[in-house]
């Protein structure tokens, strides 16, 4: 539990906790709370299942994903039982695929080690792949009403605001803070909705960019906004420099017009994703460059035509890196062994960056 002389080491002064915040929260959720499926169930599996798609997904994005799921895996021996390619396949679009791996290792764990039952409790759900702090505390509240607080980028921003808090959100020591505070400040005898409300609450009240505090229940008491601060709150530290790296596939096609996808092995990005064959490149790549990358692949006297497909050069931006890409049409006359007809592409799990020039290649050559 947090003291007051918790707060001593902070920025900017807090006045004593109201203990008017969370039920001002719980009146704001019952009243504006958006009607979400996983609101609607305690099952811990459905709960979890959403936690980890929205995770760094939007929940516009992500609700047709949820049920998607749930309609190919309505429980978690379902899900246990799929293979990788399966759920990555469902997972495609949404990104950060370690998410997707992780939750198929959980399944089975939950599956085969717990009879198909969650654990009923914080510690024992933060021990499963996948499951960190906020998960663990959202599952343990929302299925389990249990008084563990959730700290996601919703609530650091409701707290940061309304207490006037400027310790950064992503230092071991704002982490650490900020984690006490909704302690602090929860509705113990309503976890469940609480922490839903809180959430909810930054995510269509307290909003990034210019939230409505004219119409904010907390507006008698913020200190943000008392200090016109809100556009300043919460604090972040800086990331780092975003990584340049150079793509270039090749969309072999032989005489069948079929081609042919390779499965990224190691401990990278898309891990047990399928993409056509890669050269990466130190900088922009020319054609004699790709030209005399694919002596590797095909016989030198066996590439009939190479060139750059209309699309151009497509940057995909990831968290740390930016891929700056080109497709390379390769057309041969030599037969690829197990190729794969284009119609068949869709089949095999992709990154989003693969998904979409496969659908440009039926569109503009088939």
């Amino acid at each position: 539990m947090a003291s007051s002389e918790d707060y001593k080491h902070l920025l900017l002064p807090i006045s004593i906790i109201e203990m008017s915040f969370s039920k001002k929260i719980l009146q704001w959720y019952s009243d504006n709370r958006r009607s979400l499926p996983w609101r609607n169930t305690k099952d811990p599996y459905k709960i979890w299942l959403s936690e980890i798609i929205l995770q760094q997904t939007r929940v516009a994005q992500g609700l047709p994903f949820y049920e998607n799921i749930l309609v190919h895996f309505p429980t978690v021996q379902d899900l246990a039982a799929a293979t990788e390619e399966d759920i990555l396949k469902l997972w495609q679009g949404l990104g950060y695929y370690s998410r997707a791996r992780n939750l198929h290792a959980t399944a089975k764990r939950v599956a085969r080690e717990f009879n198909g039952k969650f654990p009923e409790n914080y510690e024992g759900l933060l021990q499963l792949k996948g499951i960190g702090d906020y998960t663990a505390s959202a599952i343990a509240s929302s299925s389990f009403n249990l008084s563990e607080p959730v700290v996601d980028g919703n609530v650091y921003r409701v707290l940061a605001r309304y207490f006037g808090v400027a310790l950064a959100t992503n230092s071991t020591r704002g982490i650490r803070y900020f984690k006490e505070l909704a302690r602090e400040v929860m509705a113990t005898d309503n976890a469940r909705d609480y922490n839903q409300g809180i959430m909810e609450f930054g995510a269509l009240q307290c909003t990034p960019q210019k939230p409505n505090c004219g119409q904010c229940p907390l507006n008698d008491s913020c200190v943000a906004l008392k200090e016109n601060r809100i556009d300043e709150l919460p604090l972040k530290m800086k990331k780092g420099t975003i990584k340049k790296r150079f793509f270039n596939y090749m969309i072999i096609l032989d005489p069948d017009n079929k081609t042919q996808l390779q499965k990224r092995m190691g401990k990278g990005i898309w891990q047990n994703l399928f993409e056509f064959p890669l050269l990466e490149t130190e900088g922009e790549a020319g054609h004699d460059q790709i030209k005399k990358a694919l002596v590797e692949i095909l016989d030198a006297d066996k590439v009939q035509d190479l060139e750059q497909t209309s699309s151009g050069e497509i940057v995909h931006r990831l968290s740390h890196q930016h891929l700056h890409t080109k497709f390379w049409l390769v057309k041969t006359n030599q037969k690829i062994e197990e190729g794969i007809a284009i119609g068949e592409l869709e089949n095999y799990p992709v990154p989003i960056l693969i998904a979409d020039a496969i659908k440009t290649l039926k569109i503009s050559y088939f």
